[in-house]
């Protein structure tokens, strides 16, 4: 990674650069969020082929964009035979720290719920045999997702990385108690540009009752755009903006935030 300084230590967690919104500018785009203080940046694929882009993209910018590799739910159909290969010869790639963006969406249900469940159960067995940690995406499927990832959890051998730090529950949005039970398992939450909204106020109640070593820091750019730029393009630029809203939640300074937060992503994803 990149030496760190007081002026450069936020991250983005879970951000699609990759995404043809940002063709036009991308250098830019990466350029202002090296000048808004990130020390690094982690991309998640959707699929193999943005898998694929995301490691070409991590490579161009090495030592600030990292990668992860798999399967949204809601690209599921995409998913056939060659997909598990796919994944494993894109994993050896070393600019890869974690295996997502994974989950259930029972949200837009694009991909049939039980094809969505072997998707993820079988990339979850990946990251397990590649000691990976996970990106969870989980849309109104926590009665599903939870179990699946207790059980994940307990299967994991007793010398993995992943006991400790097994991966994060990505731009969180359900309940406090679902967060705690998920915190329990070890995983991180993921804190995105809503916080910020105005009218946010249950999402705020649930972040600042939540410990500052279990939360992430993302924008799942090109989305959830923070205030006072809604409306508008997401970007990692905009992180210390997220940052700003938990420090004030937790009563401390935005370079704690800053602080914690690189720590706990370079935990999860084993920086050394």
């Amino acid at each position: 990674m990149n030496k760190r300084t007081t002026l450069n230590v936020f991250t983005d967690t879970h951000c699609h650069l990759d995404f043809e919104i940002f063709d036009q500018d991308r250098k830019e785009v990466i350029e202002r969020a090296k000048q808004a203080g990130l020390c690094f940046i982690l991309n998640p694929g959707i699929d193999l082929q943005t898998s694929t882009v995301t490691i070409k993209l991590a490579n161009t910018y090495p030592g600030f964009i990292y990668a992860a590799i798999g399967f949204h739910p809601n690209y599921g159909s995409q998913w056939d035979h060659n997909s598990m290969h796919g994944l494993k010869n894109l994993a050896e790639d070393h600019s890869v720290l974690a295996i997502g963006e994974i989950g259930l969406d029972y949200y837009r249900d694009y991909t049939p719920r039980n094809l969505q469940y072997d998707i993820f159960l079988k990339q979850l067995t990946l990251a397990k045999e590649l000691d990976l940690p996970v990106l969870i995406h989980n849309r109104d499927a926590s009665q599903d997702v939870l179990p699946i990832l207790s059980d994940w959890v307990k299967s994991l051998p007793k010398d993995s990385h992943l006991k400790q730090y097994p991966g994060v529950l990505h731009s969180y949005s359900d309940t406090l108690e679902v967060a705690q039970t998920a915190i329990s398992l070890k995983f991180m939450i993921g804190i995105t540009g809503p916080v910020t909204f105005n009218k946010a106020d249950e999402r705020k109640r649930i972040v600042a009752n939540l410990p500052l070593e279990s939360i992430l820091l993302e924008t799942d750019a090109p989305f959830l755009t923070p205030h006072p730029h809604r409306g508008k393009r997401n970007e990692p630029a905009y992180i210390p903006l997220i940052a700003e809203i938990i420090a004030n939640l937790h009563g401390t300074n935005l370079e704690t935030v800053a602080e914690i937060t690189y720590q706990n992503a370079r935990k999860l994803l084993n920086f050394q």
